[in-house]
């Protein structure tokens, strides 16, 4: 997998979308990062706080699949902004959008981009 290119694809589904990341296992982003005119809301330090605690939430949730099925995607609507994350193997692409995107549908096109 280009894990650029799917991060470039998902940027590009919407202006809104804030942020586009591919995170490891290690919580660590290695590819991806903030659409170009938007600053981070919270700084380095807590960026990696945040990724860790991103993929642990993300293991913790496949002690489910076998009853529930695999997890698609879960989303936190915060005051901010709202935050998504799709499992990607042992990875997590992180997103972070403006609280106005159409978030029905975003999540579904990330999926579709994800499945190619």
């Amino acid at each position: 997998m280009d894990y650029e290119k799917i991060c470039k694809k998902v940027i590009e589904l919407d202006s809104k979308i804030r942020f586009a990341g591919m995170i490891n296992e290690k919580g660590r982003l290695f590819a991806g990062g903030m659409r170009e005119g938007f600053k981070s809301l919270e700084d380095s330090r807590d960026d990696e706080m945040l990724y860790m605690e991103l993929v642990l939430r993300a293991k913790m949730r496949r002690e489910f699949d076998k009853v529930l099925g695999p997890v698609q995607f879960a989303m936190s609507y915060r005051e901010k902004v709202i935050i998504m994350s799709f499992p990607v193997k042992d990875n997590v692409l992180l997103l972070s959008t403006e609280k106005n995107i159409n978030f029905s549908e975003i999540p579904f096109k990330v999926i579709k981009i994800l499945s190619h």
